[in-house]
């Protein structure tokens, strides 16, 4: 009987597998910089000829970009799956914003139900932390910073759900997400009881993720959600009304 024989693997593309995981379960996130080489390749504890051909490898494949003199970077278009002229065409039809935030039910439902399951301390402890700013910059009123924010923890609940496919496909919709709660907080923003009922909604969603209750977890991304669009559904009532009556007295 012959048999193949076993090849074994070139510790370069061992690296390179190890730094795809990496970029896959999100430890190392689109736009950040690698550690320097030195370094990398004590924690890798390779060689560093071995790391930097890894290392090209992936800047050959689009998922790293080196600078001259400033390091390797994780590439911005990693998970970019929605082009700037489709983010444009979103943001041009206010419609869209609704079909946004039924995929966001979906989306951000099943993210708080496996976060409740699999999150880990590290995950729930990050998770408060970015709750802890998002109120900062509400009690602030620093509202580009609080919109920023507000992505930012619904994105850690993505992170914390462990599940590879459902947090690139959240992070791809990162420009249109942050363009989506930017639009919605600057009608709600005047409303400081909206804002309030809003901001309890993410601690209700945070406490049952950190009690590692999936249904109430999910219970939770729902009901914020669907509070959202039925506040966004009565503000465009308020602005048909509106337009209405200055129109009628014009004509009067």
């Amino acid at each position: 009987m012959a048999y193949e024989r076993v090849k074994q693997p070139k510790l370069s593309d061992v690296i390179m597998t190890q730094l795809e995981s990496m970029i896959l379960e999100g430890t190392l996130k689109p736009g950040q910089k690698l550690p320097p080489e030195r370094e990398l390749a004590k924690q890798f504890e390779v060689s560093r000829p071995s790391l930097r051909e890894a290392v090209q490898k992936l800047v050959a494949k689009g998922l790293l970009f080196s600078r001259q003199g400033g390091g390797t970077y994780v590439a911005e278009a990693v998970g970019e799956s929605f082009s700037d002229p489709l983010i444009e065409l979103f943001a041009a039809h206010p419609e869209a914003q609704y079909d946004l935030l039924e995929f966001r039910h979906a989306l951000e439902g099943v993210s708080a139900y496996y976060a409740a399951i699999r999150s880990t301390e590290a995950d729930r402890e990050n998770l408060r932390r970015k709750y802890e700013w998002l109120q900062q910059c509400h009690e602030r009123k620093e509202f580009e910073r609080e919109v920023a924010a507000d992505v930012d923890f619904h994105l850690a609940i993505a992170e914390a759900a462990h599940n590879m496919v459902l947090l690139h496909t959240m992070r791809s919709l990162f420009s249109l997400l942050q363009k989506n709660i930017f639009g919605n907080l600057s009608q709600i923003y005047p409303k400081t009881d909206y804002r309030k009922q809003i901001h309890n909604q993410h601690a209700i969603l945070l406490d049952a993720i950190c009690r590692g209750n999936p249904e109430e977890a999910r219970r939770a991304a729902h009901t914020h959600l669907a509070y959202v669009e039925e506040v966004l559904l009565e503000f465009g009532k308020e602005k048909t009304r509106l337009l209405r009556a200055m129109r009628r007295s014009e004509l009067s």
